[in-house]
């Protein structure tokens, strides 16, 4: 989208126009959630040797070198080549093998890159919850390959020549190819449902970037269709189709999730709160959380800051 830069007073001679990334509903979730790549580690294997992962966060696995199969229990294996990355988003056991072959494992054996990514409590489960075990991105059928390619030299220079700064490089990186990953998978099966299916759709995308930066705003499904360019009665259809739930539970939903974050982390009134996410009265707002959480507003904050305390 062209746009004049806002941080200009007076703009630059020669200026003609700017480019800039405005906000998507995926970036402000992964912002939520507190997405954070972690530890890296590079893996060799000999040929015909299998390496079992246990059960823990996201984990992602870069191939350098040979061919390495993966499996995930109760799923087939995949076989996965020089250049491929694959992302297991709930962090299953899974087991690497090294074929004993010499046609797919040099001698030196099969070789990769590991990270692990974590999240907060919050909205993850419901990014994660349409996800397979395991998530294959060939090298070959990625047509901006380079940034693949970059990724990794930069990853594999961090485990050889480690530098002051490095931890926060890997993080940075790793929090790339996860977002490459699910684009990728989002884009492969159109046919697909789900939250983030309808965050990659362009229609329905906006109507909930504007849900989630507005949270205070009464939405109705002839503004939100508007947004999306697409008739009331075709985007409330497909918008239950891909995220699961109608236009308007999904705000009252998204909204309730938003005063949970400010209940854990602030000590606003509740007041305050209800009006922050968009009900006319502390009252009103009580009513719904209670319908939702079981419980009332002051009581889950009070739930909340004694199981922070005891994890002390």
């Amino acid at each position: 989208m062209t746009v004049h830069p806002p941080f200009f007073a007076d703009p630059p001679g020669g200026v003609i126009e700017s480019e800039s990334v405005e906000h998507d509903v995926l970036s402000d979730v992964l912002g939520t959630i507190g997405l954070r790549g972690n530890r890296l580690s590079r893996t060799t294997l000999r040929r015909g040797r299998t390496a079992t992962v246990p059960a823990g966060p996201c984990v992602l696995h870069l191939v350098e070198l040979g061919t390495v199969r993966i499996a995930v229990p109760g799923d087939d294996a995949s076989d996965l080549h020089k250049g491929d990355l694959v992302l297991l988003p709930h962090g299953h056991r899974h087991t690497l093998h090294a074929p004993d072959d010499a046609s797919a494992v040099p001698e030196t054996g099969a070789r990769w890159l590991t990270g692990t990514l974590t999240f907060d409590a919050g909205l993850a489960d419901q990014l994660l919850e349409s996800l397979p075990p395991l998530l294959v991105l060939p090298a070959s059928s990625d047509e901006r390959r380079h940034w693949h390619e970059i990724s990794h030299q930069l990853l594999a220079l961090e485990i050889t020549d480690p530098r002051p700064g490095g931890a926060a490089m890997v993080s940075r990186i790793l929090d790339l190819l996860f977002i490459q990953v699910l684009r990728a998978w989002a884009a492969a099966t159109p046919d697909r449902t789900g939250w983030l299916v309808a965050v990659m759709d362009p229609g329905i995308g906006r109507a909930l970037t504007a849900i989630h930066r507005h949270h205070d705003r009464p939405w109705t499904v002839g503004e939100l269709a508007a947004l999306a360019n697409l008739s009331r009665s075709t985007f409330a259809e497909r918008f239950s189709a891909l995220v699961g739930e109608p236009p308007g539970a999904y705000l009252i939903n998204r909204r309730l999730d938003h005063a949970t974050e400010l209940l854990r982390r602030g000590n606003s009134p509740i007041a305050t709160i209800a009006t922050t996410v968009g009900y006319t009265s502390e009252a009103a707002f009580s009513r719904a959380f209670r319908r939702r959480f079981d419980t009332t507003p002051q009581r889950w904050r009070s739930g909340t800051s004694s199981a922070r305390r005891d994890s002390r």
